[in-house]
């Protein structure tokens, strides 16, 4: 078989020009172990990532995110050696009537009312003047540490959620980059009826961005998809993400507010830190 353009030549038109590149037929014969970085396109790769899971799952994890290793690990221990406080101590930071920041649970409104099988350290972290006297400060300074490099995470965080939506990534910034900032510290003892009881009881966040650090290796963290409760496995040296309602309704619902829940065990106690960043 032949192929000939002479008799198509007087139809031609100038289609524009190229530069002339190496032959990736060739290339391919070369014994490589990485694709040369001309050919990648991972920031295009990721954002199409960030999209598909905000958008059909509300809910992602990030690596090379950035944060320290060594103040993570200074975090989670921290945050067990607070737990492990005798109770005398603890209630140092114990709620104050009408205020939910401090040590003790979240929501309780009746004395009637079903107990979730939790204790928590709920307290605003930024803005500096709304910090609690009796609070933050108190905290040794790896938790200070954390709670900017947490907020620098979530705006950046913010930036790229804004670039795969096509948004103005400045508008993003400027909406949170001021706003409120709290953390919660999460202890779930281990409970010998397990299937009756709530760690916490199924909710979406009413915030903009939710960041979670699993602190240890219980797991317990369960999304609801489409009827169905599916366990989120935290990947090692990962901090878990989930769209909260205020980016939902930002983003005219493209992406999704999802319902979850922490669960309980029979076997060893839970523990997880919360960062809550909204406008």
């Amino acid at each position: 078989m032949r192929f000939s353009v002479s008799a198509m030549q007087p139809k031609l038109t100038h289609l524009g020009s190229s530069h002339l590149v190496p032959s990736v037929q060739e290339l391919a014969k070369e014994p490589l172990s990485t694709v040369p970085s001309r050919y990648v396109h991972y920031k295009d790769f990721e954002l199409e990532k960030l999209h598909s899971a905000c958008k059909n799952w509300g809910f992602f994890q990030i690596i090379h995110h950035g944060v320290s290793p060594s103040l993570v690990e200074k975090v989670k221990t921290g945050i067990q050696e607070f737990f492990n406080l005798p109770m005398e101590e603890k209630k140092k930071f114990w709620q104050q009537t009408g205020d939910v920041e401090g040590f003790g649970q979240a929501f309780v409104v009746s004395e009637e009312q079903k107990l979730n099988s939790a204790d928590m350290f709920y307290l605003i972290t930024l803005p500096d003047h709304m910090r609690k006297p009796h609070l933050f400060p108190q905290l040794p300074l790896p938790f200070q540490s954390y709670s900017a490099e947490l907020k620098n995470l979530a705006i950046k965080i913010l930036d790229f959620i804004a670039e795969s939506l096509k948004m103005d990534g400045n508008d993003m910034k400027e909406l949170f980059e001021e706003g409120l900032q709290t953390m919660r510290m999460n202890y779930y003892p281990p409970c010998p009826q397990p299937d009756f009881v709530t760690g916490i009881n199924p909710h979406s966040d009413a915030v903009g961005l939710t960041i979670l650090l699993q602190v240890n290796e219980m797991e317990g963290l369960q999304i609801r998809k489409d009827g169905t409760w599916i366990p989120v496995k935290a990947l090692p040296n990962a901090f878990i993400v989930n769209i909260g309602d205020i980016l939902e309704i930002m983003t005219n619902e493209i992406y999704q507010s999802i319902e979850h829940r922490a669960t309980v065990n029979s076997e060893k106690e839970r523990l997880s830190v919360s960062h809550f960043l909204q406008p």
